[in-house]
């Protein structure tokens, strides 16, 4: 790995717009590209490496709440999808990589994704902006040729995530089959040894983690994976044992396809869904999906159990959820509920093999309290 040249780095400037007017001024540390995104804030921590590889962040600048980022640098084996997919970081302080398990430093891979970064702000102070105005669109600018007026009206020109469908960006291209070889499931923390893929599940890429198919593969899925934009035909033409619906980007009402599918393949197969996918799955059954006010993207939120009366720690990354008022109870069990602010985080059909959750419980920040979910999976597989 490089040795950073930090005299250098600080002397190429940047800074972040807000469409309210804001300008916070620090120094480039990623590519030298600028961007538009929305500007959310993460309160993780540490994993700053699977935030930026988590394709649930495309169209969005992640800020980090954590004060000091890029110790523990860049590893092969805790990548989430085969590339940097935020659109946007922004990070108080730097640090050199200091890490055994690290291939390359935050920065280079950075750059190398031609992904832009902004270092030396008060990311605080912008925490605290979003949280009292809520999730606002920004302009990245670390090429040094865009003035800040320029940057303003760019940003608040610029259309958002709102009725827009990023699923379609980050979704693979062709089917493919998950990890054959078992090579990318026994990774780091990962058992060696599998139960036998018995279980075949097709699972809908709308911007899955990869850490979602390990988990699916740990507990005895054969698992195939398509493109968000498969009709249910060919996923009924394929005589499944269960169909899984992944997480992903931005409007879950914009995913329209995605709605129709889940329509159709409901009461058909056992069915699962996390984030983007409980929110498709939500609207497939009645409900409607609106915008939280900062949304929720970090590894501690409490989520209770409705029906057990216990209390998970989860992590989250979401800016749209399942309305509670919207839900048809008589055909829909809310199952979870975030102790924060009481938005839907899991729901059940009461008829059919179908629950979803919006929350990761793949993510496994420390906590590992939601992981029986892909067993619960499994279960109702079998039940079915």
């Amino acid at each position: 790995m490089k040795k950073i040249d930090w005299k250098t780095m600080r002397e190429k400037k940047a800074f972040l717009a807000l469409e309210d007017g804001t300008i916070m001024r620090g120094y480039s540390v990623g590519a030298s590209v600028d961007g538009l995104g929305e500007v959310v804030f993460n309160t993780g921590m540490t994993g700053y490496q699977e935030i930026i590889t988590d394709p649930s962040y495309s169209g969005q600048f992640v800020t980090m709440t954590y004060p000091e980022i890029g110790n523990t640098g860049i590893n092969v084996e805790d990548i989430e999808s085969s590339k940097a997919q935020l659109s946007g970081f922004i990070m108080h302080a730097t640090n050199t990589t200091s890490n055994w398990r690290a291939s390359e430093g935050l920065f280079q891979y950075l750059n190398d994704n031609g992904k832009p970064a902004i270092a030396g702000i008060d990311t605080r102070a912008l925490t605290s902006r979003l949280r009292d105005k809520g999730t606002m669109k920004g302009f990245l600018s670390v090429s040094e040729t865009v003035s800040e007026e320029e940057a303003l009206k760019k940003c608040r020109e610029w259309c958002g995530l709102d009725g827009q469908d990023y699923a379609a960006k980050v979704s693979c291209k062709e089917q493919y089959k998950w990890d054959v070889d078992n090579k990318m499931t026994t990774t780091w923390g990962m058992p060696k040894e599998l139960v036998p893929a018995a279980l075949k599940v097709v699972v809908y890429d709308f911007g899955i983690k990869y850490n979602i198919l390990r988990n699916l593969r740990i507990s005895g899925m054969d698992l195939t994976v398509v493109p968000c934009k498969t009709p249910a035909s060919d996923i009924i033409a394929m005589k499944p044992d269960g169909v899984f619906f992944s997480n992903g980007p931005a409007d879950p009402a914009a995913v329209t396809y995605g709605i129709d599918a889940a329509k159709e393949l409901l009461g058909k197969f056992p069915i699962m869904g996390i984030c983007l996918g409980h929110q498709i799955l939500g609207i497939a059954t009645g409900a409607t999906t609106g915008r939280l006010k900062f949304g929720h993207h970090g590894c501690n939120h409490p989520v209770k159990d409705l029906r057990t009366g216990l209390i998970d720690i989860t992590s989250q990354n979401h800016n749209f959820c399942v309305m509670d008022d919207s839900i048809d109870t008589s055909k829909i069990e809310i199952t979870h509920i975030n102790l924060n602010d009481n938005s839907v985080e899991g729901i059940r059909h009461q008829t059919e093999p179908m629950f979803s959750v919006q929350y990761h419980p793949e993510a496994a920040p420390g906590p590992h309290d939601p992981a029986p979910l892909f067993t619960d999976f499994a279960d109702l597989i079998k039940n079915s």
